[in-house]
């Protein structure tokens, strides 16, 4: 894999998050889900946003497309340059031009994405008239090109099905063909192979690195298993507890993972040449993740790290580069 990250480090982003915080009024108070966050994308480049689940990896994507509900939820702080342009403070109009035309999003159940009472033709076809202005029957066609293009068999029968009619598999390729039916520059993928089996997983993260060649743009791939990481992206982004605390290349993060919690992920992988040979237990992360409504002073993952020190426990260490293309959030 060519770890692209280097060369485009010094290009214009095609989306530049900085100082994210998003946060969510509770009745104990405001929970911190996004606290500053910083992640760029840059044109053609696949960049992995990986963590355990709460970390805030949906919730940043959510904010890019200004999904928050709000109550109760709300981007307090930080801004979210889309080619230079700030979108915090868009209308709900003005995102409704930018939502799928430049910037499209795949959930992790397509079937709470897809309407039970409408034909996925209707579905896919309902955007194309919103977006690109197409009559009904132009719709119709280009939705049947969209079906065909994500390997959907019988295309011109199957676009009049319901979506209980396809499988969990098929579903995902459906909701992958309603989100680049405008051709996007940026395609937003969150968790999208979760539930399938490992068979269809590895067929939809083929099929997005398909579609990612011949429309030529961008994927933010949201995820918690770093297999997956390693097959897809040029970078990597490792959230923890609302925080980025490890931003590299693909290879120089495996190759050497320098924070502690990014450590624990690595080694939590299953290893295929120590199966056979050895009965041992999955390496775990003890502890827990910290509770976002009062976060701790210090590093966030102090309380479960093994080489934590009293100033880890004091004060927040920041995102420093420490070889190039390779940002840590540790004292070590």
């Amino acid at each position: 894999m060519v770890d692209i990250s280097a060369s485009t480090a010094t290009a214009e982003p095609l989306l530049d998050i900085r100082g994210l915080k998003t946060h969510f009024a509770t009745d104990d108070g405001m929970v911190q889900s996004v606290d500053g966050v910083d992640i760029r994308i840059n044109k053609g480049e696949t960049v992995c946003v990986v963590g355990e689940s709460g970390c805030g990896k949906t919730v940043t994507a959510m904010s890019v497309l200004k999904l928050i509900a709000m109550p109760p939820g709300k981007i307090v702080d930080g801004q979210i340059l889309w080619q230079g342009r700030d979108l915090v403070p868009l209308s709900a109009k003005e995102m409704n031009k930018i939502r799928s035309k430049e910037i499209a999003i795949v959930f992790q159940e397509p079937m709470t994405s897809l309407n039970p009472v409408y034909t996925v033709g209707d579905q896919i076809g309902e955007v194309l008239q919103l977006h690109e202005g197409l009559n009904k029957r132009e719709a119709l066609e280009r939705t049947i090109e969209m079906l065909r293009l994500v390997h959907i068999p019988n295309p011109e029968r199957r676009v009049h099905d319901y979506p209980h009619q396809f499988s969990g598999g098929m579903r995902q390729r459906v909701m992958i063909a309603m989100a680049l039916s405008c051709s996007p520059k940026l395609l937003i993928a969150d968790e999208p192979t979760t539930a399938l089996d490992v068979t269809i997983q590895a067929q939809i993260l083929e099929l997005l690195q398909e579609m990612k060649d011949k429309f030529g743009m961008s994927i933010m791939l949201i995820t918690h298993a770093m297999g997956v990481v390693a097959e897809t992206a040029q970078r990597v982004v490792v959230m923890y507890a609302g925080k980025v605390v490890e931003e590299a290349g693909v290879e120089q993060l495996f190759g050497n993972p320098r924070h502690p919690y990014t450590q624990g992920l690595i080694r939590s992988i299953p290893r295929l040449d120590l199966a056979a040979t050895h009965h041992t237990r999955l390496e775990t992360i003890a502890g827990s993740v910290p509770r976002l409504l009062n976060p701790p002073p210090g590093c966030r993952f102090a309380a479960r790290c093994a080489h934590a020190m009293d100033i880890c426990r004091q004060s927040q260490p920041p995102l420093r580069e420490i070889e190039p293309g390779h940002k840590v959030a540790c004292v070590l």
